[in-house]
């Protein structure tokens, strides 16, 4: 499985972005993923967990991003999407997608895309 982020960019706090995770690969590998998950690294900071979602649409959101940020995903379209909303400048980092696969114990990471939000 391969993913893509994208959706990064310059934003005043307050202002809202959504990032987009499409994944490409074989239907059974994409179909075999149970968790899809947005990460976030901050400049000299380690990569932390914002938020995931598994396979049968259970939710987990960092407390520094609830009712704020949103996941979901689209089947049709293998793509996770991430919905950021009243965006603070903490949350500059760059942001990156992983899927995991429990059986094959895989983790699948694409790209990161850059979100800059200015005071």
């Amino acid at each position: 499985v391969q993913l893509q982020a994208s959706g990064g960019g310059l934003v005043q706090a307050g202002g809202s972005l959504r990032l987009s995770c499409a994944a490409f690969g074989s239907a059974f590998s994409i179909n075999n993923v149970n968790t899809w998950a947005w990460y976030r690294q901050a400049p000299g900071k380690q990569r932390e967990l914002v938020t995931h979602i598994t396979s049968d649409g259970q939710t987990y959101y960092a407390d520094s991003v609830k009712g704020r940020f949103t996941i979901s995903r689209d089947t049709t379209r293998n793509t996770l999407y991430l919905q950021m909303n009243n965006l603070k400048p903490e949350d500059t980092a760059v942001f990156y997608c992983k899927a995991f696969d429990k059986s094959i114990l895989q983790e699948y990471w694409g790209k990161g895309t850059q979100v800059t939000v200015s005071s």
